[in-house]
């Protein structure tokens, strides 16, 4: 299964700045990369060392894409979506779309990302392997943890006294737009935009009187106002499911996978820096003289780690 890596560290690249000018900075087995496609990953600063950080960056890409290519590696759209919807799943509504835009991406630039961690994952998982006595071990440890609390989608419209959200009762049940509403009247900075949706969230996270009543109130109907510490809410609930008690079954596919990330991540470290070793990588930009020396000859590949423990 693929490796997940922090967002944090998705988006790094977008987030560094600098260079300028036309030309190559360097070749990656003969493949160019260009001062312009190095401004594209760039923003505010000219620093040198954050453009290094960033060329070696893109060198990686382009190594993964080039091993791809050569060994036949494919990634479908549909590996690609399953896996961006388990992160956007993580971020409550428009969120996901709030972050990349903070970042300067595009939901390519995040696939593009996905993608080449797909092709990590392919590249090294035939040397993971991860027996059935593993995943019951760890089942047994770490049960209480596995379990998958209720679970709510919602959308509100939180407005500063009980006036204003009477009014805004009577609006959507006289069948005004939800949407529009919450972008008239809604103070909720993190929704208003995403016309009130908050996305999908467990039992607990928002305030007492706010959860007490998505999680036990009736299905599609405009409530009436909910006053809590922020104001007062007009909720709509979406859809609702119950807490789901782990059991080795159900929770075998989850457990499979975060045992092969424990154990692909040496290997896709000493895939990657394989891949450099073997490469010829030539600098034209003195700026970056010294960023990827010469190799020296391979060392004998370690031998892959044993089966990863269970916390």
């Amino acid at each position: 299964m693929l490796k997940f890596i922090s967002i944090a560290a998705l988006l790094l690249a977008a987030t560094l700045s600098g260079c300028g000018a036309s030309g190559t900075v360097l070749t990656v087995n003969g493949q160019p990369i260009t001062r312009d496609q190095l401004d594209t990953k760039l923003e505010n600063s000219s620093s040198p060392v954050t453009a290094r950080s960033v060329l070696q960056l893109m060198v990686t890409d382009d190594l993964i894409d080039q091993d791809a290519q050569k060994n036949n590696i494919s990634v479908t759209p549909a590996e690609i979506a399953k896996i961006e919807n388990q992160y956007k799943a993580q971020y409550p509504a428009n969120q996901w779309d709030q972050l990349l835009k903070a970042r300067g991406l595009t939901g390519q630039d995040v696939q593009d990302l996905i993608r080449r961690q797909i092709i990590l994952d392919k590249a090294v998982g035939a040397n993971v392997h991860v027996p059935p006595s593993q995943i019951a071990a760890y089942f047994k440890l770490n049960h209480a943890q596995l379990d998958t609390p209720a679970q709510a989608r919602a959308r509100h419209i939180l407005v500063a006294d009980l006036p204003t959200a009477l009014k805004v009762e009577a609006a959507l049940k006289a069948g005004q737009d939800f949407a529009a509403v919450a972008k008239q009247y809604s103070m909720d900075p993190g929704s208003k935009d995403a016309g009130g949706e908050l996305g999908t969230f467990p039992r607990g996270r928002m305030v007492p009187t706010f959860d007490a009543y998505v999680f036990s109130g009736p299905i599609g109907k405009i409530s009436s106002p909910i006053k809590s510490p922020l104001g007062y809410h007009i909720i709509q609930i979406e859809s609702r499911t119950p807490a789901v008690k782990a059991t080795l079954a159900n929770s075998t596919a989850k457990i499979t996978q975060m045992l092969r990330q424990q154990q692909e991540s040496p290997l896709i470290q000493q895939f990657l820096q394989q891949l450099q070793q073997s490469a010829k990588i030539e600098v034209s930009d003195q700026r970056f003289a010294g960023l990827f020396p010469t190799p020296l000859p391979a060392a004998p590949a370690p031998a892959a780690p044993a089966p990863a423990q269970t916390k």
